[in-house]
């Protein structure tokens, strides 16, 4: 049995253990602020088991919540997490916000873990469902961002989803989705470029028009295709 007098004491370290450090983002969305309650933070870096909760832009009043068992995210020089930041090969923000289904609603992107290729970066994808009012999980959109590198990137413009692989230092594929209604991803895209010949590269680009796959294959001296 442990005597009374200690446990003042075990109660304080059990509260110092499951302490949380807390961030607040208040501009990486024009409609939420967002506090991120994460476990364990050094100088430079932040990961373990968190909370991201959404308010409504400027109150005080919670709007949702969600988890993630590992949001690992490197700090700035302000002691803060970056947003909205999708570098291939280099940083990728704990929180992306951006219309991902370009149904004119804000989605929302939260880092989980390092699952991705390579072991980069993986992220639980969140659609807004305008009926329910509320963020629901995408699993074909955190499928995508966990079996490329990284987070995919958006193109507005031409309101694509645009994914990276690769195999190796030579062998990369560049890959873009549409995202039909009542159908959800449509592969649209593809560009595969294999260097593992040798000298020359091989070129594969692969379109789909008319629900028809045009497949053109080149080869270009390595020299040449990567002169830039």
């Amino acid at each position: 049995m442990i005597p009374a007098k200690w446990l003042p004491l075990l109660i304080l370290l059990g509260t110092g253990l499951r302490a949380q450090h807390k961030f607040v983002i208040k501009d990486g969305s024009g409609l939420y602020d967002a506090e991120i309650s994460v476990a364990t933070c050094d100088k430079e870096e932040c990961e373990g088991k968190a909370v991201v909760t959404l308010y409504k832009k400027g109150t005080s009043a919670r709007f949702q919540s969600f988890p993630s068992d590992n949001l690992d995210f490197y700090l700035n020089k302000d002691q803060q997490p970056s947003v909205n930041i999708v570098q291939l090969y280099n940083e990728q923000s704990p929180l992306i916000f951006n219309d991902f289904n370009f149904d004119g609603t804000e989605d929302l992107a939260i880092r989980n873990g390092n699952e991705s290729s390579y072991g980069g970066p993986s992220y639980d994808v969140y659609v807004f469902n305008s009926t329910r009012q509320q963020f629901v999980p995408s699993e074909e959109l955190t499928g995508l961002a966990h079996e490329n590198l990284g987070m995919f990137e958006v193109d507005p413009v031409r309101k694509r989803l645009i994914t990276y692989s690769k195999s190796g230092c030579c062998w990369h594929l560049t890959t873009e989705y549409a995202v039909v209604p009542q159908k959800g991803l449509v592969k649209v895209d593809e560009l595969e470029e294999d260097a593992t010949g040798g000298d020359n590269v091989t070129v594969t680009k692969s379109k789909l028009i008319n629900n028809k796959w045009n497949k053109t294959i080149k080869t270009y001296p390595i020299k040449e295709y990567y002169k830039d």
